[in-house]
């Protein structure tokens, strides 16, 4: 048997040392130091089995049109078009969000395309697994289970069956035998992920693989897994909420803005196709504090109302809280309304909600947040049929965005009347549609127009 030598290293940034410190010397987080068994006289080897002889890249032939459909349209939308053989996926989110539910929908929707599914079940045992197939309505004979933790065991059946797609459900439940440490740490999840990143490689099977997050949203285990993966992938989502959003954060074969949003139902996820006609479906009209803003989630536009409620504060310092939108935004415009605008806000307490569980950033949708906030404070409603679209700058003028006509059309479908928008973006451009388009320059234009 091998001797064996122990090392240290950072489940956030990876770095490792040959003891152990407080804080990591890589990326300055304290208590993230943990032990890591290291085999000696396999690592570091810089040998080759055969001579490698570069290639010039205009020599190396283009692979056009290779990716793998996964029959759900929201997911593929992610993925940039579909799986591509060879690739490594990783799906982190909280427990009980829909991951497994998500994975065995793709595994019939693959299967019933002639494809073949291997799903590792590592968590749940293979009569389990059948359970929840048949609520699912997923029992096309294409999929193939194997529910075992070792990961050698799961790279044998690979090599058995050939299959288009592996799943593996999840990478901190399967360990490696050969690694003494229990299955999660970093050492384990290191060296699971790299066989199955070798298999996927040498294979050119697709693997999909399933992670845990920590109480802070982050995927657990070493950073390495997210480096180590071609594309990853979080499950987004309120518990008490019907919606489930996937974003992608890393993506080597697409682009890393776009968004899927399903509904969770009794018979599984659901695809949304118009997420905006959903998400304003529950809108009251004429309310004070609500406004309706155009929202980008990378080539999709989506139309989401923004609540605001203003009240008197009865504590020395007004209390400040916003869900679904960025809290630093939210002061942001306060402070906006209260320098330019005269808006007594600073004995008042302020929230803010995006209905629907769906989370912004984005800059554009600053004008709906500070005019749903006037609103509120004069208890006036906004003018009703009325969209908003725009970034507030700290001197109170409203700036351009990008994509102003993909939003104005998705509003224009819904019903809206009107688009108050930068006057800026609309310079040398001219909307002919049925909507009317307003152009303001300045926070107090937009407050006169909207009131």
């Amino acid at each position: 048997m091998p001797k064996q030598s122990s090392r240290f290293a950072c489940r956030v940034c990876g770095h490792e040392t040959i003891k152990w410190m407080g804080r990591c010397p890589g990326c300055g987080e304290w208590n993230t130091l943990e032990e890591v068994i290291v085999p000696n006289g396999k690592a570091g080897s810089l040998r080759h089995s055969r001579p490698v002889v570069p290639q010039r890249i205009t020599d190396i032939p283009a692979q056009l049109d290779i990716r793998m459909p996964s029959g759900i349209g929201e997911l593929d939308r992610v993925l940039g078009g579909g799986l591509v053989p060879g690739s490594l996926v990783l799906l982190g989110g909280d427990p009980g969000i829909g991951k497994s539910t998500l994975l065995l929908q793709v595994s019939e929707a693959l299967a019933r395309r002639g494809r073949t599914v291997l799903y590792v079940s590592a968590e749940e045992s293979a009569a389990q697994l059948r359970l929840r197939s048949e609520r699912l309505g997923a029992g096309d004979p294409g999929i193939y289970v194997v529910a075992e933790t070792d990961v050698t065991v799961a790279v044998q059946a690979v090599d058995t069956l050939r299959p288009d797609c592996v799943i593996v459900d999840s990478i901190q439940t399967v360990y490696h035998p050969d690694v003494p440490a229990s299955p999660g740490s970093i050492s384990q999840v290191r060296e699971c992920a790299g066989l199955l990143f070798k298999l996927a490689k040498g294979t050119g099977v697709a693997a999909i693989l399933v992670g845990h997050v920590t109480k802070d949203g982050n995927l657990a285990g070493p950073r390495l897994l997210e480096h180590m993966v071609d594309t990853v992938l979080y499950f987004e989502g309120e518990r008490h909420h019907a919606y489930r959003m996937i974003r992608a954060v890393k993506n080597r074969f697409g682009s890393t803005n776009e968004l899927a949003i399903f509904e969770m139902a009794g018979d599984g996820l659901r695809e949304v196709a118009n997420p905006s006609e959903l998400l304003l479906s529950e809108r009251r009209i004429q309310a004070p504090g609500s406004a309706v803003v155009a929202a980008m989630e990378g080539s999709r536009p989506i139309l989401l109302e923004v609540q605001a409620l203003v009240a008197p504060s009865h504590f020395g310092a007004p209390r400040r809280m916003a869900t679904g939108a960025d809290y630093n935004r939210l002061c942001l415009m306060i402070a906006v309304l209260e320098r330019r605008m005269g808006l007594r806000l600073q004995d008042a307490d302020a929230y803010l909600n995006v209905a629907g569980g769906v989370k912004i950033e984005e800059p554009a949708v600053d004008l709906g947040m500070a005019l749903a906030l006037a609103s509120s404070y004069r208890d006036r409603p906004l003018r009703a049929g009325d969209i908003y679209v725009g970034e507030v700058g700290l001197t109170g003028e409203v700036r351009s965005v990008a994509r102003l006509e993909q939003r104005i059309r998705e509003a224009e479908k819904l019903g809206f009347a009107r688009c108050v928008a930068p006057a800026r973006s609309l310079e040398g451009w001219t909307y002919t549609g049925r909507i009317e388009v307003a152009g303001v320059r300045t926070l107090a234009e937009a407050l006169e127009l909207a009131l």
